[in-house]
């Protein structure tokens, strides 16, 4: 059931670490999107075996959000090699 959760949450954090992340996205709306889900969920399990938080807290919708951005940020600068 986390993972459900954490696919929705990454849904989400590819939306809001579009707008955190300035600049023009090679991938487009879905590309960023799936990076979200990816972010939210690499975040959540690494946050979750680190004992960083656990189900339903606050801090994991911060998480998801910085994972998606970072991932995000990668992307783009993988991208323009």
């Amino acid at each position: 059931m986390d993972i459900l959760i954490w696919l929705g949450l990454g849904l989400v954090a590819g939306a809001l670490a579009k707008f955190v992340v300035p600049g023009k996205d090679p991938g487009g709306c879905v590309v960023t999107i799936l990076l979200g889900i990816a972010g939210a969920l690499l975040a959540g399990f690494v946050g979750r075996v680190a004992g960083l938080y656990g189900p339903g807290e606050r801090a994991g919708w911060i998480a998801a959000t910085l994972g998606a951005a970072a991932i995000l940020v990668v992307y783009n600068i993988l991208r323009r090699r």
